[in-house]
């Protein structure tokens, strides 16, 4: 091994220094500046020469006029699932390099796998550095898909013999699971460090790039939420792709979080059978509970995650404090914004909810960031407050504001017409969001307000 120079770089950020520095002066971070080993030139061109021998055009670089590039995309890959092919904007670029992340346990290899069978047209290497290729077969039996012969598995952790067997198989997709557990021998310390996640990820994207084979990474989460390795890893692939989901509940979102080449506002919805992961073309009907009426404490928004409308359950309950200090829990909303919330209805419209615990929860297991989910909230902890159920029919979508007015949101024709798609019979929206719209052309009965107390007023009477 040939000995190369060494310089330091932030875990955090990502910045280079030739010597160590206690505070990023990028990041402002403090003690984040790790040790690594520069590769050397013969390193450098590994994925290059790999590249040719394997059979592959490399890509020419030269100079040229803006006006001469054609505008033209590739062709993309159909990945055989309307789900992925709508979170990567249409399908996997050729030559392209995507980063998977997602917590232990929630399904990525699972989502791989299973991606992998269904494309039997194309030639794909399996590179799993975390199972044996015997749990890999068992995983596979549990999936259903045809036999197919271009599917190739390699339990390999050295980066070196995985461009070996790339060289050997010329694959069409390369997919490896996952970057941590990947080494190459030009680094002196162990595979998951800062070191060997740069100079593993950087060897791959210089492979993507000069080969046209796209490579999908799989790569493991922080306690924090966020990827392992150093950021640099998320600056340097195309698309970072996050697997969510509570392992408790049968469903999982896939977000786009970065796309050079399509939306990030896009999102996938799968459930976790015992067969695999089944698409979800309507999340609305299954995160409704079908029979809920008489029952106090839940109200229905009608919600957007992404670009997809989708109608969702929110849960509450309220209940005297046991225990003198009132409790406060969310599951699947922001606690800060529940706080807020409650603060809006002791204030302005009068509800003493101070010695009160107050629950809420999602149901389905979802996280929800949308702001129109406000209302329903508010609905919901009124609704159990008073031991008075909403009746049903109703759904609702509206922002709260501080003074206790219902705000405008976004994508209103959207939500009226997926809440009309599921049978419901009226709604309340914000009064703001009847400009432009023309209540004839629903069956739905629109109710506008302007507060809170017209909304509570339009569903308690």
């Amino acid at each position: 091994m040939s000995k190369g120079k060494t310089a330091y770089v932030c875990s955090n950020c990502g910045q280079e220094s030739a010597k160590w520095i206690g505070k990023c002066p990028a990041c402002g971070q403090w003690n984040t500046f790790k040790e690594i080993k520069i590769e050397s030139d013969s390193s450098r061109s590994t994925a290059t020469s790999i590249a040719a021998q394997a059979g592959h055009a490399l890509r020419n670089n030269r100079v040229q006029r803006l006006r001469d590039i054609s505008s033209h995309d590739d062709p993309r890959i159909d990945m055989h699932d309307e789900e992925l092919n709508r979170v990567l904007g249409g399908g996997l670029v050729p030559g392209s390099i995507v980063l998977l992340g997602g917590e232990p346990g929630i399904g990525k290899s699972t989502l791989s796998l299973q991606t992998a069978l269904n494309m039997p047209e194309k030639r794909i290497l399996y590179v799993s550095g975390e199972e044996s290729a015997h749990q890999l077969k068992m995983r596979a039996e549990r999936i259903p898909h045809k036999d197919i012969d271009n599917f190739l598995i390699l339990c390999e952790n050295s980066l070196e013999h995985i461009f070996e067997h790339i060289k050997e198989e010329k694959p069409e997709l390369v997919i490896i699971d996952s970057i941590q557990t990947i080494a190459t021998d030009e680094v002196e310390s162990s595979a998951g460090s800062i070191a060997q996640v740069r100079e593993c990820a950087s060897s791959l994207l210089r492979f993507a790039k000069t080969s046209g084979v796209p490579v999908i990474l799989i790569g493991h989460i922080t306690k924090e939420g966020t990827l392992a390795g150093p950021k640099i890893l998320e600056h340097i692939v195309d698309t970072v792709v996050q697997f969510e989901g509570d392992q408790h509940y049968m469903y999982r979102i896939l977000r786009s979080i970065k796309n050079r080449f399509g939306s990030t506002s896009e999102l996938g919805i799968y459930e976790m059978q015992q067969t695999g992961l089944r698409q979800v073309s309507n999340p609305s009907e299954l995160l409704l509970t079908q029979d809920h009426e008489g029952l106090s404490g839940i109200a229905i928004s009608s919600a957007i995650e992404g670009v997809r409308p989708f109608l969702v359950e929110t849960q509450a309950l309220v209940s005297s404090a046991a225990y003198g200090t009132p409790q406060r829990s969310a599951t699947g909303f922001d606690q800060r914004r529940l706080n807020m919330l409650l603060a809006v209805l002791e204030k302005r419209v009068g509800f003493k909810l101070m010695q009160k615990d107050v629950f809420i929860n999602i149901a389905g297991g979802l996280r929800v960031t949308d702001l129109a989910m406000d209302l329903s909230v508010i609905a919901a902890i009124l609704s159990s407050n008073v031991d008075t159920p909403i009746e049903s029919g109703w759904c609702m979508a509206g922002e709260v504001g501080l003074s206790g007015e219902v705000r405008p949101v976004n994508r209103i024709e959207q939500r009226i017409a997926e809440a009309e798609k599921l049978g419901f019979s009226h709604m309340i929206i914000p009064k703001y969001n009847m400009q432009g719209i023309n209540p004839k052309k629903y069956k739905i009965e629109l109710h506008p307000v302007r507060k809170v107390e017209e909304a509570l007023r339009a569903l308690f009477g």
